[in-house]
């Protein structure tokens, strides 16, 4: 396991030193929690029903996905690593100056961090939907780079990439590393690149993702043997009852996960296991056995596809890099 207090490529610093600056928290996301509410009792009365991959993550949830990157079935944690380890060099020149790293779903800033000492960038902004979240890992960061000025952000970045004005404007390279672009619909995922594009004229972006692979390496990564991840996806049935304060019974849903080659995606679902209703206060929703509610897609590219996506948004010099066996991509494009 990654050890984020440790890294055998970076340099020594001084821990002792007074930073330069403190660390700077802007919480910019606020939610409604009626909306909350609404988005929630919209996806499981409609005709296909549905529950917002975001839901995946409450703190079990967050532990659980954690656990997952740890599997021996899930490769994508482990191909990104190799990836950044033999080509960080290659990747550093590729990118060119980097002032303000900004990393989108920065989480627990580990993968950045990884990336400091060929980088070396002058501001570090870790990107998340609530600064509370980020708050520990830039802490530790501020007692470990004490040269470095932290800016952490609080923000939906699928909404929106308005960043505070204490955020470098120049030299800006977006790090969106992991496969979360996959789980975005191709639109969508192609609305966020413009969007990025349009926040980092003159800069750059790092992008993870995973490629197509068969069936037999895909389904497992998301269906394992021990079942964290049907741990992880049935736990947002509890996220849901205490959002809505329905009464789902976790022991009567299971976990499904395939590959659906035509639309390049694995799909991971809920499934009732007998006839059965789910009621909250504003209503219910009647589920026969079988029937099943969307959790989550993870769209797989061919590295071409993604090229030409990336080139559409107005990105430029695209270069990319996979692992030993082609499983994965960490992609490199100029602003």
């Amino acid at each position: 396991m990654y050890n984020p207090s440790y890294s055998p490529y970076a340099p020594a610093y001084n821990h002792h030193a007074k930073p330069a600056t403190s660390p700077r928290f802007h919480q910019l996301h606020s939610e409604d929690d009626d909306a909350v509410r609404a988005e929630i009792e919209r996806g499981l009365r409609a005709e296909r029903p549905s529950i917002s991959p975001k839901f995946l993550y409450d703190e079990l949830g967050s532990h659980l996905f954690a656990a997952i990157t740890q599997l021996p079935e899930y490769y994508p944690t482990r191909c990104e690593r190799q990836i950044v380890e033999r080509y960080a060099a290659e990747i550093s020149r590729h990118v060119g100056p980097v002032r303000s790293l900004i990393d989108l779903g920065a989480g627990d800033c580990a993968k950045a961090e990884r990336l400091f000492p060929y980088l070396a960038p002058a501001q570090y902004v870790p990107v998340d939907i609530s600064v509370e979240y980020l708050r520990q890992a830039v802490d530790r960061l501020g007692a470990r780079y004490t040269d470095m000025d932290l800016v952490a952000v609080g923000t939906d970045f699928f909404e929106t990439l308005n960043l505070p004005p204490d955020v470098g404007e120049t030299e800006r390279l977006f790090f969106y590393p992991g496969s979360s672009i996959g789980n975005l619909a191709p639109d969508h995922a192609a609305a966020l690149l413009q969007r990025i594009r349009g926040a980092c004229d003159g800069g750059g972006l790092l992008i993870g993702v995973d490629l197509v692979k068969p069936r037999a390496l895909l389904e497992p990564a998301y269906d394992d043997a021990l079942g964290v991840t049907a741990a992880f996806n049935l736990n947002t049935l509890r996220h849901a009852n205490r959002i809505i304060d329905a009464d789902f019974d976790v022991a009567r849903w299971t976990h499904v996960a395939f590959y659906n080659e035509a639309q390049s995606r694995i799909e991971m679902h809920l499934q009732a296991e007998a006839d059965l209703t789910v009621t909250w206060p504003r209503g219910q929703r009647r589920f026969a056995r079988g029937q099943r509610i969307h959790t989550e897609n993870s769209y797989k590219y061919w590295p071409s596809t993604f090229k030409a996506m990336l080139e559409r948004a107005g990105f430029h010099h695209v270069r990319y890099w996979t692992d030993d066996r082609e499983w994965f991509a960490l992609f490199s494009a100029r602003g």
